[in-house]
């Protein structure tokens, strides 16, 4: 593909949304099962989240080449109590596991209140908040998590034994924007330490440590190093709490239990996720919660920032005006993600 000519594509949701799938499929995915991977990868890809978007096709890709991923898993739904299902992926695409746990804890949810899914047997399931929109568009309030590859060390410790276990909660607000917070639990990922590197720059001592567990500005000796957790201490709390729920509680694996799909891509992970989901019609009208979640953001954005040019924001404000962007104008991929796509898709 001429790249001159791929740099001016600019591509409406539906053309990515069916690029997306014809590439899955061409990677073995059933067409609704590869619907539903790019309905959550397209999303990040119009949050402006694009190191979780459709450029994942390629790590997915190689590792599905490989048979590290079931392209077509038989994923079981089992219900263990009124609210609770566990859901054992296959070792299916991670967005694919993620979907069918979200369906199966909203289900749970509508009919009793509160729904919870406890995933085992997957993968990289994307970024958090695309699933907290689906949530949040049906009336349901949030709290999504998983496990993953151990990058972090225990506190105090000098080798990596956890993961950046991402967690996210969503609150819909039905005649608003919804409440979407969607973090990881390190301070900064991986993929700026490497932006660093590559521009010649030091980094904040507060990113990363060396291999001996010692904080550094040196970007290559932290990539040789481990990630530091937020907020010291209690980010290291909270990074093993979301292990405990995704991958202990699941069934899945956990810690230095995880496989690494870097060191080894031809094996399964088995990595879990916990979807904890609230039907907000319980509590109260649509009207009665859009009222309320309205002036809980009025509140906040009538303070008077610090910096005139800086508002003070609601998170998910910048992703949800970026997904309305895009939506409206498109949205250009990188050439090379959609020359990627395009050749799996010729496959389908």
């Amino acid at each position: 593909m001429n790249t001159s000519v791929a740099e001016k594509r600019v591509q409406l949701e539906s053309e990515l949304l069916e690029l997306g799938a014809k590439a899955f499929e061409g990677l073995g995915l059933l067409p609704k099962d590869a619907r539903d991977v790019a309905r959550i990868l397209v999303t990040a890809d119009l949050f402006g989240l694009s190191t979780h978007g459709l450029s994942r096709v390629e790590s997915y890709g190689e590792r599905l080449s490989v048979g590290g991923i079931n392209a077509r898993p038989d994923i079981k739904v089992e219900q263990r109590a009124p609210a609770i299902v566990s859901v054992d992926g296959d070792n299916g695409v991670g967005p694919l596991v993620g979907m069918r746990a979200l369906e199966a804890a909203m289900e749970m949810a509508k009919q009793t209140g509160v729904g919870i899914a406890f995933a085992r047997g997957s993968n990289h399931f994307g970024p958090v908040s695309p699933y907290s929109l689906i949530a949040a568009e049906a009336g349901f309030a949030s709290i999504i998590g998983s496990n993953a590859t151990t990058t972090i060390a225990p506190w105090g410790g000098s080798d990596a034994r956890l993961g950046n276990s991402p967690v996210g909660f969503g609150v819909p607000n039905p005649g608003g924007k919804p409440f979407l917070l969607d973090m990881a639990i390190s301070v900064a990922a991986r993929a700026k330490i490497r932006n660093a590197l590559k521009r010649g720059e030091l980094i904040p001592d507060t990113w990363a440590t060396d291999k001996g567990g010692r904080t550094t500005t040196d970007p290559a000796a932290a990539l040789d190093g481990f990630l530091l957790p937020i907020g010291g201490h209690k980010g290291y709390g909270l990074a093993l709490l979301v292990d405990l729920f995704a991958g202990l509680l699941s069934g899945a694996a956990y810690l230095t239990h995880v496989k690494s799909w870097v060191d080894a891509p031809d094996e399964p992970q088995n990595l879990g996720h916990f979807f904890i989901l609230i039907d907000t019609r319980r509590l109260g009208s649509t009207g009665w919660l859009t009222e309320r979640m309205n002036d809980f953001a009025a509140i906040l954005h009538a303070s008077p920032p610090a910096e005139a040019s800086r508002p003070v924001l609601v998170p998910g404000e910048i992703e949800l005006n970026n997904l309305a962007r895009h939506r409206r104008d498109g949205l250009a991929l990188d050439p090379a993600v959609l020359t990627l796509l395009e050749e799996y898709a010729a496959k389908a």
